[in-house]
């Protein structure tokens, strides 16, 4: 359990401390991610609602990793960037699902520690591993449906030029280019909630197990 609390420390700074990825972090973040993910297969953990929500974290790391290997093979065997915009903004789209995803499971576990500490047995009934799962999938499926659009809107603005595309698919674009933008600044203002709330749950444990 040490080595999982370092782990969500870890995460914590990489998504919720810092203002943006770097090398080190991302590095960091990969390798702790491995090495959560080797530690949950162990018999020595219970399965409990944190750590499947944490597994998830973890796993979410899967994206990373792929942006990782594809930018390897870019710069490895010298391909022209510029002839694979599309292929740019998927791996774009890849971290940022890694990032939502990360961070809205993080809050979730900063809820959680919020209900042990001040409502053990009233929330006994929420934190369970049935619920944990099915918030992680609920998670999942809302963030992949937002790459979905940036997606569409990277694709129709790559293919703007098409007379099919400019004829037939004025409306679509229009609304993924609204939709993204929406989502864009929702994102935007969630994140900055979540750090508040996040800063917020852990004000209140701290000072409570203080005064304990």
């Amino acid at each position: 359990m040490k080595d999982l609390r370092r782990y969500l420390v870890l995460k914590y700074i990489q998504y919720l401390v810092l203002s943006s990825p770097n090398v080190a972090s991302t590095f960091l973040g990969l390798l702790g991610s491995t090495y959560t993910l080797l530690l949950l297969q162990s018999a020595k953990v219970s399965s409990k609602s944190t750590t499947v929500l944490i597994s998830s974290i973890a796993k979410a790391d899967v994206l990373v990793a792929v942006c990782v290997v594809s930018d390897l093979i870019i710069w490895t065997f010298d391909v022209n960037v510029s002839s694979t915009a599309l292929m740019s903004a998927l791996l774009q789209n890849l971290l940022t699902a890694n990032t939502h995803i990360s961070c809205l499971l993080l809050s979730c576990i900063a809820f959680e520690a919020y209900l042990i500490t001040f409502f053990p047995v009233e929330s006994r009934r929420v934190r369970t591993v049935r619920n944990a799962k099915q918030t992680a999938r609920i998670i999942w499926i809302l963030v992949i449906a937002e790459c979905v659009i940036f997606l569409m809107e990277d694709f129709l603005k790559a293919n703007s030029a098409s007379a099919l595309i400019s004829s037939h698919c004025t409306w679509l674009s229009h609304f993924s280019g609204r939709a993204a933008d929406l989502l864009r600044s929702l994102s935007y203002f969630l994140g900055i909630l979540l750090r508040i709330v996040n800063v917020y749950f852990y004000y209140k444990i701290f000072f409570s197990m203080s005064n304990r």
